[in-house]
């Protein structure tokens, strides 16, 4: 199934039903009266977050959704039916934006979440509606009220509780299937990562967490560089992130540093959140070179530095288990 995480799409919520003119005529009865029933009300458009879905790529395949219009009214005071509400099912945590795309006007950040987000139109009054002791035979009867209609977009944040950044071929896919049951690509050339993926990660019996791994950071991908920096909106809803830094390339502080600096430009409060650093690939580094490395990593970023090895599984545990103690407090808070 292709990933899609933004969809422009048209809604209309219906048309209230019309009022009716009309009298009472039967046998026997000889001032009647109008009996000229109201139009019922237009359908809702309602949004609603559902579990089972993980991608907005039904929406590129429809765009335009239009609830139906109430029922016009009838005679002997009969109201028009009320039309159905058209309920519209998109992933837990979809953000809905005005046509702007910055106006953010719904956040449906839970399962079962809904909003009526445009209201149908109300039905128009029959003629019965306005008779009075002056006025004993009206003829006038409304048409029912428009319903709303406006464009917006929907952005898809993935509900996840610790996301990997790093710099491409970091080994963050490689985490992410031995750490969980996921199967990203894999491979020896950047980018192999092209939209973001989930795992549920079980460091206990009793323990689980969902992780998100992003496409890798370039220099000047908040400029649109490589793939730019559009998927660490995946990130944003992350109790922790994990900073994979390539103990193996060479310079492990200007890697990382060159990823917080990304970070920052994209804001989001994505430097606030607390970052776990784990220095990764030590079966390429002899031990002198992994703990001079270690220890420069440590002194730049003022924080503990995990050593890891994605591939052979060497440290694994202690970073999963570093991730579930920062999640737990998370929760706490």
């Amino acid at each position: 199934m292709k990933f899609l995480d933004q969809a422009k799409i048209y809604l209309r919520s219906g048309d209230g039903g019309d009022g009716v003119v009309g009298f009472r005529r039967e046998k026997y009865m000889e001032f009647g009266g109008p009996d000229g029933g109201d139009g019922g009300k237009g359908g809702d458009i309602v949004l609603e977050a559902v579990a089972n879905l993980n991608t907005l790529i039904d929406f590129r395949y429809s765009q335009h959704f239009r609830a139906k219009k109430g029922g016009n009214g009838s005679g002997a005071d009969r109201t028009g039916a009320g039309a159905a509400d058209l309920v519209i099912k998109v992933p837990i945590g979809t953000q809905i934006f005005a046509d702007d795309r910055e106006t953010l006007l719904a956040d449906l950040a839970r399962a079962g979440e809904r909003i009526t987000f445009l209201p149908g139109g109300d039905g128009g009054y029959g003629n019965a509606h306005y008779k009075s002791s002056t006025n004993r035979a009206p003829r006038r009867a409304d048409k029912g009220w428009p319903g709303q209609e406006r464009w917006v977009w929907l952005r898809l944040k993935l509900i996840a509780d610790a996301g990997l950044v790093g710099l491409p071929n970091a080994g963050k896919s490689t985490f992410l299937s031995r750490a969980s049951a996921a199967k990203p690509k894999i491979a020896d050339y950047p980018f192999t990562t092209l939209h973001p993926q989930l795992g549920v990660v079980r460091p206990s019996a009793n323990e689980e967490f969902v992780l998100a791994d992003i496409p890798g950071l370039i220099e000047g991908a908040h400029e649109g560089a490589g793939l730019g920096d559009r998927f660490l909106g995946h990130v944003e809803r992350c109790a922790v992130l994990l900073h994979l830094v390539d103990g193996a390339a060479g310079d492990v502080v200007a890697a990382w540093r060159m990823v917080r600096e990304e970070l920052a430009a994209y804001g989001g409060g994505l430097t606030d959140k607390p970052e776990l650093i784990a220095l990764n690939k030590s079966d390429a580094m002899s031990p002198r070179e992994a703990s001079a490395r270690r220890a420069a990593l440590a002194r730049a970023s003022g924080r503990p530095v995990l050593l890891l090895s994605a591939v052979s599984g060497a440290g694994l545990p202690e970073v999963l288990r570093a991730l579930a103690d920062a999640i737990a407090a998370h929760r706490a808070r």
